[in-house]
Protein backbone atom coordinates (compact mmCIF):
# COMPACT_ATOMS: atom_id res chain seq x y z
CA UNK A 1 0.00 0.00 0.00
CA UNK A 2 1.25 3.39 -0.74
CA UNK A 3 1.77 6.36 1.83
CA UNK A 4 -0.08 9.22 0.96
CA UNK A 5 1.85 12.50 0.85
CA UNK A 6 0.57 15.92 0.90
CA UNK A 7 3.24 18.65 -0.43
CA UNK A 8 3.96 22.26 1.61
CA UNK A 9 5.27 24.41 -0.44
CA UNK A 10 4.67 24.68 -4.39
CA UNK A 11 7.43 26.26 -5.29
CA UNK A 12 10.75 25.79 -7.74
CA UNK A 13 12.17 22.83 -6.20
CA UNK A 14 9.01 21.29 -6.06
CA UNK A 15 7.90 21.43 -9.32
CA UNK A 16 11.65 20.70 -10.12
CA UNK A 17 12.42 17.71 -8.09
CA UNK A 18 9.08 16.27 -5.35
CA UNK A 19 6.42 16.03 -7.86
CA UNK A 20 7.85 14.51 -10.49
CA UNK A 21 9.81 11.77 -7.74
CA UNK A 22 6.53 11.61 -6.24
CA UNK A 23 4.84 10.73 -9.09
CA UNK A 24 7.64 8.14 -10.38
CA UNK A 25 7.43 6.10 -7.00
CA UNK A 26 4.45 3.85 -6.49
CA UNK A 27 5.70 3.48 -2.63
CA UNK A 28 4.24 7.18 -2.86
CA UNK A 29 1.20 8.86 -3.61
CA UNK A 30 0.24 12.50 -4.11
CA UNK A 31 -2.74 13.64 -2.47
CA UNK A 32 -2.86 17.14 -1.07
CA UNK A 33 -0.45 19.95 -1.60
CA UNK A 34 -0.45 23.35 0.23
CA UNK A 35 1.19 26.86 -0.81
CA UNK A 36 -0.57 30.43 -0.03
CA UNK A 37 -0.04 31.10 -4.32
CA UNK A 38 0.18 27.75 -6.20
CA UNK A 39 -1.61 24.59 -6.82
CA UNK A 40 -0.94 21.45 -8.42
CA UNK A 41 -3.09 19.91 -10.72
CA UNK A 42 -4.92 16.44 -9.99
CA UNK A 43 -4.60 17.01 -6.20
CA UNK A 44 -5.97 18.68 -3.17
CA UNK A 45 -5.28 22.30 -2.92
CA UNK A 46 -5.02 24.30 0.35
CA UNK A 47 -3.74 27.57 1.29
CA UNK A 48 -2.11 26.25 4.54
CA UNK A 49 -0.60 22.55 6.12
CA UNK A 50 -4.25 23.54 9.27
CA UNK A 51 -6.17 23.05 5.85
CA UNK A 52 -4.37 20.23 4.42
CA UNK A 53 -4.84 18.40 7.70
CA UNK A 54 -8.25 19.29 8.25
CA UNK A 55 -9.41 18.44 4.47
CA UNK A 56 -6.99 15.74 3.91
CA UNK A 57 -6.81 13.84 6.94
CA UNK A 58 -5.81 10.30 5.25
CA UNK A 59 -2.51 11.56 4.60
CA UNK A 60 0.24 9.74 5.83
CA UNK A 61 3.12 11.96 5.73
CA UNK A 62 4.36 15.45 5.17
CA UNK A 63 6.96 16.93 3.07
CA UNK A 64 7.71 20.24 3.23
CA UNK A 65 9.51 22.66 0.83
CA UNK A 66 9.24 26.05 2.24
CA UNK A 67 11.69 28.29 2.74
CA UNK A 68 13.66 27.42 6.44
CA UNK A 69 12.15 29.86 8.15
CA UNK A 70 8.47 27.91 8.21
CA UNK A 71 9.83 24.60 8.41
CA UNK A 72 10.00 24.29 12.51
CA UNK A 73 6.42 25.02 13.09
CA UNK A 74 4.89 23.37 10.21
CA UNK A 75 6.94 20.17 10.82
CA UNK A 76 6.23 20.67 14.25
CA UNK A 77 2.19 20.34 13.37
CA UNK A 78 2.71 17.67 11.31
CA UNK A 79 4.51 15.51 13.62
CA UNK A 80 1.82 16.25 16.78
CA UNK A 81 -0.95 15.62 14.38
CA UNK A 82 0.38 12.09 13.96
CA UNK A 83 2.70 12.49 10.67
CA UNK A 84 5.78 11.71 9.30
CA UNK A 85 8.03 14.18 7.99
CA UNK A 86 10.19 14.75 5.23
CA UNK A 87 12.46 18.32 5.68
CA UNK A 88 14.20 20.25 2.92
CA UNK A 89 17.39 21.81 3.41
CA UNK A 90 18.27 23.74 5.17
CA UNK A 91 15.92 21.97 8.09
CA UNK A 92 15.35 24.70 10.09
CA UNK A 93 16.28 28.76 11.34
CA UNK A 94 17.96 27.59 14.18
CA UNK A 95 19.61 24.61 15.73
CA UNK A 96 17.88 23.85 18.74
CA UNK A 97 14.74 23.67 17.03
CA UNK A 98 15.86 20.81 14.29
CA UNK A 99 16.69 19.68 18.27
CA UNK A 100 13.05 20.19 19.36
CA UNK A 101 11.77 17.83 16.17
CA UNK A 102 14.12 14.90 16.42
CA UNK A 103 12.99 14.47 20.09
CA UNK A 104 9.04 15.16 18.68
CA UNK A 105 9.40 11.97 16.36
CA UNK A 106 10.40 10.02 18.79
CA UNK A 107 7.71 10.77 21.19
CA UNK A 108 5.10 10.61 19.02
CA UNK A 109 6.81 7.19 17.36
CA UNK A 110 6.91 8.93 13.95
CA UNK A 111 9.84 9.29 11.05
CA UNK A 112 11.75 12.46 10.88
CA UNK A 113 13.51 12.37 7.73
CA UNK A 114 15.83 15.37 7.78
CA UNK A 115 17.46 15.33 4.15
CA UNK A 116 20.32 16.68 2.44
CA UNK A 117 19.68 15.45 -1.11
CA UNK A 118 23.32 16.51 -2.24
CA UNK A 119 24.48 13.28 0.02
CA UNK A 120 22.41 11.30 -2.55
CA UNK A 121 24.30 12.38 -5.59
CA UNK A 122 25.75 9.16 -7.95
CA UNK A 123 28.99 9.13 -6.35
CA UNK A 124 28.66 10.03 -2.97
CA UNK A 125 28.78 6.55 -1.75
CA UNK A 126 31.57 5.48 -3.67
CA UNK A 127 33.53 9.17 -2.57
CA UNK A 128 33.11 7.83 0.97
CA UNK A 129 34.47 4.14 0.53
CA UNK A 130 37.61 5.39 -1.41
CA UNK A 131 38.10 7.99 1.27
CA UNK A 132 37.60 5.19 4.19
CA UNK A 133 41.05 3.91 5.66
CA UNK A 134 43.17 6.25 3.69
CA UNK A 135 44.57 9.45 5.44
CA UNK A 136 43.34 12.97 4.59
CA UNK A 137 46.31 15.91 3.97
CA UNK A 138 44.64 18.42 2.64
CA UNK A 139 40.58 19.65 1.26
CA UNK A 140 38.84 22.30 -0.47
CA UNK A 141 35.44 23.18 -1.57
CA UNK A 142 34.67 25.92 -4.19
CA UNK A 143 30.80 25.71 -4.39
CA UNK A 144 29.60 28.76 -6.74
CA UNK A 145 26.65 29.71 -8.79
CA UNK A 146 24.16 32.16 -9.89
CA UNK A 147 21.66 33.13 -7.31
CA UNK A 148 19.51 34.45 -9.89
CA UNK A 149 19.41 30.85 -11.86
CA UNK A 150 18.84 29.36 -8.78
CA UNK A 151 16.59 31.50 -6.97
CA UNK A 152 15.15 33.63 -9.12
CA UNK A 153 13.17 36.79 -7.82
CA UNK A 154 13.34 34.95 -3.97
CA UNK A 155 13.86 37.96 -1.60
CA UNK A 156 13.88 35.14 1.47
CA UNK A 157 16.86 33.78 0.51
CA UNK A 158 18.91 37.37 1.72
CA UNK A 159 16.34 37.63 4.39
CA UNK A 160 17.50 37.30 8.30
CA UNK A 161 17.46 33.20 8.43
CA UNK A 162 17.05 32.84 4.78
CA UNK A 163 21.06 31.19 4.78
CA UNK A 164 22.31 33.49 1.47
CA UNK A 165 24.95 31.36 0.14
CA UNK A 166 24.86 28.87 2.56
CA UNK A 167 21.86 27.87 1.32
CA UNK A 168 23.93 25.79 -1.17
CA UNK A 169 26.86 26.24 0.87
CA UNK A 170 25.25 23.30 3.11
CA UNK A 171 25.20 21.07 0.32
CA UNK A 172 29.09 20.82 0.34
CA UNK A 173 29.08 20.67 4.00
CA UNK A 174 26.27 18.06 4.11
CA UNK A 175 29.09 15.65 1.37
CA UNK A 176 32.18 16.78 3.32
CA UNK A 177 30.36 14.99 6.56
CA UNK A 178 29.42 12.01 4.34
CA UNK A 179 32.35 11.04 2.89
CA UNK A 180 34.92 12.12 6.02
CA UNK A 181 35.74 9.55 8.41
CA UNK A 182 36.92 11.95 11.16
CA UNK A 183 34.55 15.07 11.93
CA UNK A 184 35.25 18.65 10.93
CA UNK A 185 35.01 22.22 12.91
CA UNK A 186 35.19 25.64 11.89
CA UNK A 187 38.06 27.38 12.74
CA UNK A 188 37.76 30.67 11.02
CA UNK A 189 35.63 32.40 8.18
CA UNK A 190 35.07 35.39 6.60
CA UNK A 191 31.30 36.36 5.61
CA UNK A 192 30.69 38.91 2.53
CA UNK A 193 27.13 40.90 3.33
CA UNK A 194 25.71 43.20 0.83
CA UNK A 195 25.37 46.10 2.45
CA UNK A 196 21.11 45.92 1.48
CA UNK A 197 20.67 42.44 2.47
CA UNK A 198 20.43 40.38 6.02
CA UNK A 199 22.29 37.72 4.42
CA UNK A 200 25.81 36.82 2.83
CA UNK A 201 26.00 36.06 -0.80
CA UNK A 202 29.81 35.34 -0.62
CA UNK A 203 31.91 33.20 2.34
CA UNK A 204 35.21 31.97 2.98
CA UNK A 205 35.47 28.92 5.80
CA UNK A 206 38.10 27.71 7.23
CA UNK A 207 37.78 24.17 8.54
CA UNK A 208 39.62 21.47 10.69
CA UNK A 209 39.43 17.95 11.11
CA UNK A 210 39.84 16.26 14.91
CA UNK A 211 43.71 15.63 13.54
CA UNK A 212 44.38 18.94 12.32
CA UNK A 213 43.93 18.85 8.45
CA UNK A 214 43.00 22.20 6.59
CA UNK A 215 39.55 22.25 4.29
CA UNK A 216 38.99 25.63 2.86
CA UNK A 217 35.86 26.02 1.30
CA UNK A 218 34.78 28.93 -1.04
CA UNK A 219 30.99 30.07 -1.18
CA UNK A 220 29.63 32.70 -3.80
CA UNK A 221 26.17 33.51 -5.13
CA UNK A 222 27.96 35.39 -7.90
CA UNK A 223 29.44 32.95 -10.40
CA UNK A 224 28.48 33.39 -13.94
CA UNK A 225 28.87 30.82 -16.82
CA UNK A 226 29.54 27.70 -15.79
CA UNK A 227 28.67 26.65 -11.96
CA UNK A 228 30.63 25.17 -9.99
CA UNK A 229 30.41 22.28 -7.06
CA UNK A 230 33.56 20.91 -6.64
CA UNK A 231 35.20 19.03 -3.56
CA UNK A 232 38.77 17.70 -3.82
CA UNK A 233 40.34 15.74 -1.49
CA UNK A 234 44.11 15.05 -0.88
CA UNK A 235 45.54 12.24 0.64
CA UNK A 236 48.66 9.89 0.99
CA UNK A 237 48.13 7.73 -1.72
CA UNK A 238 46.07 10.15 -3.82
CA UNK A 239 43.28 12.47 -4.86
CA UNK A 240 40.12 12.23 -4.76
CA UNK A 241 37.39 15.20 -6.83
CA UNK A 242 33.96 15.83 -6.69
CA UNK A 243 32.28 17.72 -9.07
CA UNK A 244 29.00 18.42 -10.72
CA UNK A 245 27.84 18.36 -6.77
CA UNK A 246 28.63 15.15 -6.04
CA UNK A 247 27.97 13.40 -9.51
CA UNK A 248 30.88 12.49 -11.09
CA UNK A 249 33.92 11.65 -9.11
CA UNK A 250 37.78 11.49 -10.44
CA UNK A 251 40.57 9.87 -8.60
CA UNK A 252 43.92 11.54 -9.73
CA UNK A 253 42.53 13.70 -12.37
CA UNK A 254 40.55 10.29 -13.86
CA UNK A 255 36.88 10.09 -14.19
CA UNK A 256 35.47 7.31 -12.76
CA UNK A 257 31.91 7.75 -12.53
CA UNK A 258 29.51 10.53 -14.12
CA UNK A 259 26.11 11.01 -13.78
CA UNK A 260 24.29 14.68 -14.76
CA UNK A 261 23.81 16.69 -11.50
CA UNK A 262 21.03 16.43 -9.95
CA UNK A 263 19.82 13.28 -11.84
CA UNK A 264 18.81 10.57 -9.11
CA UNK A 265 19.12 12.50 -6.09
CA UNK A 266 15.43 13.18 -5.53
CA UNK A 267 14.27 10.03 -5.90
CA UNK A 268 16.52 8.15 -4.16
CA UNK A 269 15.41 10.51 -1.53
CA UNK A 270 12.15 9.04 -1.75
CA UNK A 271 13.33 5.50 -1.63
CA UNK A 272 15.04 6.60 2.25
CA UNK A 273 12.11 7.76 3.25
CA UNK A 274 9.79 5.33 2.71
CA UNK A 275 12.20 2.76 4.22
CA UNK A 276 12.22 4.84 7.26
CA UNK A 277 8.50 4.96 7.19
CA UNK A 278 8.22 1.11 7.04
CA UNK A 279 10.48 0.79 10.12
CA UNK A 280 9.35 3.70 12.39
CA UNK A 281 12.92 4.94 12.54
CA UNK A 282 14.04 9.04 11.73
CA UNK A 283 16.93 10.13 10.41
CA UNK A 284 18.29 13.52 11.53
CA UNK A 285 22.66 14.75 10.97
CA UNK A 286 22.86 18.09 12.10
CA UNK A 287 26.12 18.78 11.33
CA UNK A 288 26.10 20.53 8.69
CA UNK A 289 24.15 22.90 10.07
CA UNK A 290 26.19 23.31 12.76
CA UNK A 291 28.99 23.94 10.83
CA UNK A 292 27.16 26.87 9.03
CA UNK A 293 25.71 28.18 12.54
CA UNK A 294 29.25 28.41 13.71
CA UNK A 295 31.08 30.11 10.28
CA UNK A 296 28.02 32.72 11.22
CA UNK A 297 29.02 32.70 15.08
CA UNK A 298 32.61 33.46 14.44
CA UNK A 299 32.98 34.42 11.03
CA UNK A 300 34.38 38.13 10.39
CA UNK A 301 31.80 40.18 8.67
CA UNK A 302 32.69 42.25 5.61
CA UNK A 303 29.95 44.87 3.49
CA UNK A 304 29.92 44.56 -0.35
CA UNK A 305 27.96 46.16 -2.62
CA UNK A 306 24.58 45.60 -2.85
CA UNK A 307 22.37 42.86 -4.69
CA UNK A 308 19.17 43.14 -6.18
CA UNK A 309 17.00 39.93 -6.02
Amino acid sequence: MSLKVGLLGVGKIARDQHIPALRANRKFELVACASRNATVDGVANYPDLVAMLAGSPQVDCISICTPPTAHFDAAMLALKSGKHVMLEKPPTSTTRQISLLADEAVRRKRTLFQTWHSRFAASVDAARDWLSGRKLVAGRIVWKEDVHHWHPGQQWIFDAGGFGVFDPGINALSVLTEVLTHDVCVQGALLEFPENQQAPIAARVDLRTADGIAIEAEFDFRQKGEQSWDIELATTTGTLGLSNGGATLAIDGRTLASDAGLAGEYPRLYEKFAALCATGKSEVDWRPFQLVADAFLIGERRIVAPHHV
